[in-house]
């Protein structure tokens, strides 16, 4: 028996890093997943990783035709949505003084309208009692340099999910959010322009700030959106669950 048999999960930019890691993990726990992603060549080759119970939808989450053809697709092929996870988004290290409309809408877009409206979509399809888990960050609290707009978006992130666990109370779905610190994925090398000696040197000074002296694995992420997904956490609704290392708490 799995934690999540006969289950419908979408998990948004599941094509890599920690959605890809959780689409497995869903998969492993039995469910039946869907995965977004904007690239389909890293959709297919992430089909094929995960191997059976996975279907792929191209698509980009802050466009509204590319949720709604999205959506269309799960209610004809299965009809209803027990699982929601809104992971699909990204930053990149800008300073204050060096902000531009194009940066401050493209990182909102991405994770705060792309958030909304894939979960706003996906209410029709979703049964009383279905889970949403929203992908967050340390930064929601943590004022990191150069980050502010990511940081920002992040923190509308957890405010949406404190209003839609009242929101949404009378259906009984919970609502919450994961919040990774330093974890290992394509994210951090995209972060220094792929320069592979600047990624190592990223990974070391993240790991110094943690306690447990490391950054952590997509797996470990995704084992905790199984928990807040599953009826394991089914008295646990509007938290924000840092899996950190301690980071944030220590």
């Amino acid at each position: 028996m799995g934690k999540l048999d006969g289950k419908i999960a979408l998990v948004t930019g599941g094509n890599s890093g920690i959605g890809l890691a959780t689409a497995k993990r869903f998969v492993a726990e039995g469910a039946f997943v869907c995965i977004t992603g904007r690239r389909q060549d890293s959709l297919d080759a992430a089909v094929t990783e995960i191997g059976s119970n996975v279907t792929a939808v191209q698509g980009d989450v802050s466009k509204l035709e590319d949720l709604d053809r999205l959506f269309a697709q799960i209610k004809q092929q299965k009809g209803k949505l027990d699982i929601v996870f809104a992971n699909a988004g990204g930053g990149e290290f800008v300073p204050l003084g060096s902000y531009t409309e194009e940066h401050f809408d493209k990182t909102f877009n991405i994770n705060v309208k792309g958030l909304v409206f894939t979960v706003q979509k996906a209410l029709p399809l979703l049964p009383d009692g279905a889970t949403i888990v929203l992908n967050g960050s340390i930064v929601s609290v943590k004022g990191f340099e150069n980050f502010g707009v990511y940081n920002a978006t992040k923190a509308a992130v957890r405010s949406f999910a404190r209003t839609w666990t009242t929101e949404l109370k009378a259906r009984k779905i919970r609502v919450n959010v994961v919040s990774p610190g330093p974890i290992d994925t394509p994210a951090i090398a995209g972060l220094v322009g792929n320069d592979s000696e600047q990624e190592k040197q990223m990974k070391a000074n993240l790991a110094a700030g943690v306690p447990l002296g490391r950054i952590g694995q997509p797996d470990e992420l995704a084992k905790a959106v199984v928990f807040l997904a599953s009826d394991d956490s089914s008295f646990v609704a509007g938290v924000e669950l840092f899996v950190d290392g301690g980071f944030v708490a220590v």
